[in-house]
């Protein structure tokens, strides 16, 4: 268990040697991403020694034409306009963990299984995910259409955090009257990297523990952590 009202740098070792060891067992991305969601939501207290995490959710974007069908499906019915070519990036969630049982499969997820990501314009209109790029230190072009020419060095690079101390009426968290309020959501954090394929991962906390700037800076160790964890599965990523 780590206080992460108080999280140290030694916490944040320990805890990294064991993300590191959670995918022994796993044959997939997807398998290695719930192993992961799980130990964060179990792991993190407050004070009291109660979760922090009211709910956690591992994202990863992933071409449009080589999602499994069901997910093609999900993410064609949240488009509003059909895209001039099929060959897009989707912001797709691969794991999931929270207080409600709802929260504990992608499969159950209404808004979110396969988030379609067509051109900037659409990114630039979903203030949490244009936000969790720029924070990140990212562009969005570079999201959504990276260069290969660019790989080698975006997946050697270490990425900022994303990180909204206060996320009561913040502009860039939704559902504030349905999620952010009723669960007493304090700070969301969000914290990833880039694959060697381009493709990048993000993990996203919602908490009920505020998280100070230099708690939220400690997660870019846990970055490199989580990318050592998902790599050997770059290639097989579903279940």
């Amino acid at each position: 268990m780590y206080n992460l009202s108080n999280l140290s740098m030694s916490d944040v070792i320990q805890c990294g040697i064991h993300i590191r060891s959670l995918g022994s067992n796993a044959r997939s991305m997807e398998e290695a991403a719930n192993a992961l969601v799980q130990y964060l939501f179990n792991c993190f207290t407050d004070e009291q020694g109660k979760k922090s995490c009211v709910l956690i959710r591992f994202f990863k974007t992933h071409d449009m034409n080589q999602l499994p069908e069901a997910l093609q499906n999900f993410a064609n019915n949240l488009l509003k306009e059909k895209p001039a070519s099929d060959s897009f990036k989707c912001l797709t969630m691969l794991a999931t963990a929270g207080v409600e049982a709802a929260w504990q499969s992608r499969d159950k997820s209404k808004g979110h299984q396969a988030i379609p990501l067509p051109s900037k314009e659409v990114v630039s209109r979903i203030p949490m995910i244009r936000n969790l790029i720029k924070q990140m230190g990212l562009d969005i072009e570079t999201v959504i259409n990276p260069d290969p020419a660019l790989l080698v060095d975006l997946s050697k690079k270490t990425f900022n955090v994303f990180h909204v101390p206060d996320a009561e009426n913040s502009p860039y968290i939704p559902a504030q009257e349905d999620f952010v309020k009723p669960y007493v959501i304090k700070s969301v954090l969000g914290f990833g990297s880039v694959l060697p394929s381009g493709n990048v991962f993000a993990v996203i906390i919602f908490s009920r523990t505020p998280i100070s700037n230099e708690v939220a800076n400690l997660f870019n160790t846990l970055a490199l952590n989580v990318k050592m964890l998902i790599l050997p599965f770059d290639d097989s990523v579903f279940v």
